[in-house]
């Protein structure tokens, strides 16, 4: 849905997909494209500042009860809620704001599934579903579960960005309030989760 909103809503930029800003990049230094440069460039900073921040705040590689998954979601909720006051302002800023929530949102997810699961593109996903339907055609064992996974991810992605566009035309960039809010939510049940959690033990 945030990807979807800046894609929409602002000059068609992706505020997620790195290989498509990383060419972008490329396309600005090659044609000396000054604004170009410093924007794409700012975009993935953006989003590595993000993947650096969950980094910082989580400190782990094991999804474990205790770790400060709500920080970092309250974070990632303020960076969104953040980003539409600015995107209305007509300021990159706002983008920038979504891609370093992007970021850290991404970060955390790999972080604790060992990157079998990717929040903010859905490349990999279908590129093992692929893979599996090409060991399915040799007759080879393929693992259903995986495929499940993916198939929910990319669902997911999908139906989030037709929200989206349904979302912005009618809010604009306020249509950011919402994944902002879940996340929010998401914060706030897991700090009640664990208080719950302390108080039984």
């Amino acid at each position: 849905m945030v990807n979807v909103v800046g894609l929409y809503g602002v000059q068609h930029q992706s505020v997620t997909h790195l290989t498509g800003n990383t060419s972008l990049l490329a396309i600005a230094l090659a044609t000396f494209d000054r604004p170009g440069i410093f924007h794409a460039a700012a975009i993935i900073g953006s989003f590595v500042f993000g993947t650096a921040l969950s980094g910082f705040i989580i400190q782990d590689t094991a999804l474990q009860l205790g770790k400060r998954y709500g920080f970092a979601l309250g974070v990632e909720a303020a960076l969104l809620a953040a980003a539409v006051p600015l995107l209305d302002l007509h300021s990159n800023s706002g983008l920038y704001a979504a891609a370093c929530a992007c970021g850290l949102q991404n970060a955390m997810v790999t972080t604790y599934s060992g990157t079998v699961v990717r929040t903010t593109h859905v490349s990999g996903m279908f590129t093992d579903l692929g893979i599996f339907l090409g060991h399915a055609l040799r007759g080879l064992p393929v693992d259903v579960r995986r495929v499940k996974m993916c198939l929910l991810v990319i669902s997911g992605f999908f139906c989030g960005g037709m929200v989206g566009v349904f979302c912005f035309r009618l809010l604009g960039f306020s249509a950011l309030l919402i994944p902002a809010a879940l996340t929010a939510s998401a914060a706030i049940s897991y700090a009640i989760y664990l208080a719950r959690n302390s108080a039984l033990h």
